[in-house]
C-alpha cells in the first residue's frame, strides 16, 4: 500500500495516467491525494473528473480555486470562461455527480503517519495545522450546507485583510477559502496579497506565504500546488510544491508520501 500526491491536473489527463502508470498506481490498495485545481485550461477536464469519480474511494481532493469556481459557477447557473475548455464536460449527463463529488472534498487534510498537510494553496502562517482543520472544516461546511449557493455569491467580494470576529459568516468563508485555494504572497504586514501571480522576485513589499519566519523552524511537512510559476522550488526540505506546470508546457508531478520520493511526467501538449 501507498500514499501519494499530484499537483495541479487541471484537464491534463494523458500526463496524469503516464504518471500512475509509472508508479503502477493500485487503486484496490494505494491512496492518491490531488492537490486541486482538477479542472481549467488543459485539454481534458471530463477525462479528469470521470477517473476521480470512478476511483473516488481511492482518491481524495483539497480542492482548488478553479475547483470551487466550477462547483459555483454550476449552482449560480453562470456560464464558463472560454479559456477554460469545460465544454465537453458541462454537457456531460454526470455533471451533477461529479459536481457532488468535488462538493463532498475537503480544503485541507493532515495525514498523521506520514506528518504531511495537504492543500492547494499551503499554509496560512498565522495558523497551526490544528487551527488550519478548523477553519477548513467550517468553509466546507459552508460550501456542502443547504445555503451553499449564498456563500458561493460573496467568494468573489473584497477579501477581508485582517481576520476578526466581527467578520460576518460570508466574510470568514471568504476569507478562509482565499488562503487555501489564492495564496501566493504576504505583503511585510502579513495580509494577502492576491494580484500577483508571478514567479519570486526581489520585493521590499511582499513574500511568499512559506519564506514567512514562521516556517524556518517547521518541522512537518507541506505539500501543495497552485503556484506553477515555482517550478517546483520553495528551498525548504519539508514545503513541497506539486504545481510544476503541466498545462503550460510543464510537467505533471507526484510525491510518494512515506518516503517523500518525486516522480513526474512531462507535458504532451506542447511537444
Amino acid at each position: 500500500m501507498a500514499n501519494y500526491a499530484i499537483g495541479d491536473l487541471q484537464g491534463c489527463y494523458k500526463e496524469f495516467q503516464a504518471l500512475l502508470a509509472k508508479v503502477d498506481f493500485k487503486p484496490s490498495k494505494d491512496h492518491l491525494y490531488l492537490v486541486g485545481d482538477i479542472v481549467a485550461r488543459g485539454p481534458d477536464s471530463l477525462a479528469c473528473l470521470d477517473y476521480i469519480y470512478t476511483h473516488q474511494d481511492s482518491i481524495t481532493v483539497t480542492l482548488g480555486n478553479h475547483d470551487l469556481h466550477l462547483i459555483a459557477n454550476y449552482m449560480l447557473d453562470k456560464p464558463a470562461n472560454p479559456k477554460d475548455k469545460l465544454t465537453a464536460l458541462l454537457d456531460s449527463a454526470k455533471l451533477p455527480a461529479y459536481i457532488a463529488l468535488l462538493q463532498q472534498q475537503p480544503l485541507a487534510l493532515w495525514l498523521k503517519q506520514e506528518q504531511v498537510f495537504i492543500s492547494h494553496a499551503g499554509l496560512n502562517p498565522a495558523w497551526s495545522i490544528k487551527q488550519a482543520l478548523q477553519h477548513a472544516q467550517f468553509a466546507q461546511n459552508c460550501y456542502q450546507g443547504p445555503h451553499a449557493p449564498d456563500y458561493f455569491k460573496h467568494m468573489y467580494d473584497q477579501h477581508p485583510p485582517v481576520w476578526h470576529e466581527q467578520l460576518t459568516e460570508f466574510e470568514q468563508f471568504r476569507y478562509i477559502v482565499n488562503y487555501f485555494t489564492r495564496m501566493r504572497f504576504l505583503t511585510l504586514d502579513e495580509q494577502l496579497e492576491l494580484t500577483f501571480k508571478g514567479a519570486i522576485t526581489d520585493s521590499n513589499a511582499m513574500i511568499p506565504w512559506f519564506k514567512h519566519p514562521r516556517f524556518n523552524t517547521f518541522k512537518k511537512h507541506i505539500v501543495f500546488g497552485h503556484w506553477a510559476a515555482l517550478e517546483g522550488i520553495t528551498n525548504h526540505a519539508n514545503i513541497h510544491a506539486l504545481d510544476t506546470g503541466c498545462v503550460w508546457g510543464g510537467k505533471l508531478s507526484l510525491m510518494e508520501l512515506k518516503n517523500k520520493q518525486y516522480f513526474s511526467a512531462n507535458s504532451t501538449d506542447f511537444i
